[in-house]
């Protein structure tokens, strides 16, 4: 039976891996999902024949439980709201890390009277402090992308020393508990100290950099689980933690790089801390914008040849990218060459934009990463941006002034002519105005985005 489970975990493992490289690509990323939840419910077997028939009864009800209240959260929820999602089900990882290692360390040291050798120990105490950093952390970046608590950075005097010294105490408390496995006290203590860390790391974090904060909280997450696979001596944890982990950490380097911010102030908290900027530009003076009707816009559509669409989260909350496919369709029925730019961080999760476009059946062939398409900028008819800010700022890399100086972005005010599709003129998470919105080469067409496009489609239909 031992070799059939560890047989068991071994295909898990394998299966966890293929799926995690499928995941790299748009083309497979669904059949990857499907194969690591295939690799999942292997591992959920395996390790479920190993209980006693006592406690059987007991894991079957949670796992229906889970089960169910799953199913109605993948059901339900809205495709602008995944973000939120990822966000909560990072942090009830981090939450079972904390609650598995802490019961595992109770059961142990008080009712049984074993003693705990220290990589456990060791292992126990990783599982607490990062569990509890994720679960705080994440519950932060949670209320953050809902709206229940300000977007922006949360900043007070001291904050990093406080910091600084509570991580010092969590060492410390853990040298303390690795010398006395006999007092849980001190673990208990730890888990507290990791619970306000979690808090006073995320709140400093602006609503623009969500995107790093999530994959990083998903790497606290594995790491956590990685930890507490070791205190439960199963492999298939382990592994499963670990490639959760580096794989988050590789993504955040992506993000970090994408948002031109170093790992080390990911780490640390505390950026993102981005101040408002004036309605001018970088010579200091006054953006004027011009606003165009959807009559125009449509006439505009109906007389160019290349037309590249980037998407942003704006997209996102007026759901409009199934009009996007439509118009997107029309165009290409009128001999238009269509292309989606999509920026690594547009949105508030890695691949926000592609999941919506995705959802609404655009070709995977059309959605071309920043680096692949920054240079066709220039000899494009037209682009249209829909609901993006930030990542099409100019100002990041013309004005050494602004918040976003240095971040990567998409070049399209090299285009021949740009159409920005946004309700109002209100400013991105960065916190500052839109350089491109004033350029000769820009105009605004204000509105609902569905709404708003879903009349554009009309008019070229009747041109």
């Amino acid at each position: 039976m031992d070799i059939i489970i560890q047989l068991s975990y071994l295909v898990a493992s394998i299966l966890f891996i293929a799926g995690i490289k499928m995941l790299g690509r748009t083309k497979t990323a669904r059949k990857g999902n499907f194969v690591s939840s295939i690799g999942m419910f292997i591992a959920i077997f395996a390790t479920v024949i190993q209980v006693e028939a006592i406690s059987l009864i007991d894991i079957l009800i949670c796992v229906i439980i889970g089960s169910a209240i799953g199913l109605v959260i993948a059901f339900k929820v809205q495709m602008t709201k995944i973000p939120e999602m990822v966000a909560m089900f990072n942090g009830f990882g981090g939450l079972a890390s904390l609650s598995i290692a802490l019961s595992d360390f109770w059961l142990n040291t008080q009712e049984r009277g074993l003693d705990v050798d220290l990589i456990t120990g060791i292992s126990v105490a990783l599982s607490i402090l990062i569990g509890g950093i994720t679960f705080t952390g994440s519950l932060i970046a949670f209320m953050k992308l809902s709206g229940k608590i300000s977007g922006r950075a949360i900043v007070f005097t001291g904050q990093h020393l406080i910091n600084l010294i509570l991580l010092i105490l969590s060492v410390g408390i853990t040298f303390f508990a690795l010398t006395d496995f006999s007092n849980p006290t001190y673990m208990i203590i730890l888990g507290l100290l990791a619970l306000a860390l979690g808090v006073l790391i995320v709140i400093p974090i602006g609503g623009a950099d969500m995107p790093v904060v999530i994959s990083l909280l998903n790497s606290y997450s594995g790491m956590a689980a990685c930890a507490t696979g070791f205190v439960l001596n199963n492999n298939v944890l382990i592994v499963a933690g670990a490639l959760v982990g580096a794989s988050g950490i590789i993504l955040t380097q992506i993000m970090c790089k994408a948002m031109n911010r170093s790992l080390v102030n990911v780490l640390l908290g505390g950026f993102g801390q981005t101040s408002a900027g004036g309605a001018t530009q970088d010579d200091g003076s006054e953006i004027v914008v011009k606003e165009v009707g959807v009559e125009e816009a449509a006439q505009i559509f109906d007389s160019v040849s290349s037309l590249i669409i980037v998407p942003g989260y704006g997209m996102a909350v007026a759901q409009a990218q199934h009009v996007i496919r439509e118009l997107s369709e029309l165009c290409e029925k009128n001999g238009v060459d269509v292309r989606f730019a999509i920026h690594p961080v547009a949105g508030r999760m890695p691949g926000h934009m592609n999941v919506l476009l995705a959802e609404a059946n655009i070709s995977y062939d059309k959605l071309i990463e920043m680096d692949e398409i920054n240079d066709d900028f220039a000899n494009t008819d037209l682009v249209f941006v829909v609901g993006a800010n930030d990542v099409v700022n100019p100002a990041a890399k013309t004005n050494p002034n602004s918040p976003i100086f240095g971040m990567p972005v998409l070049n399209v005010e090299k285009a021949q002519t740009v159409i920005v599709s946004k309700r109002s003129m209100g400013k991105g998470y960065a916190g500052i105005e839109n350089e491109l919105f004033g350029a000769d080469n820009c105009l605004m067409l204000f509105g609902d985005a569905k709404q708003t496009i879903t009349t554009l489609v009309s008019e070229l239909k009747e041109a």
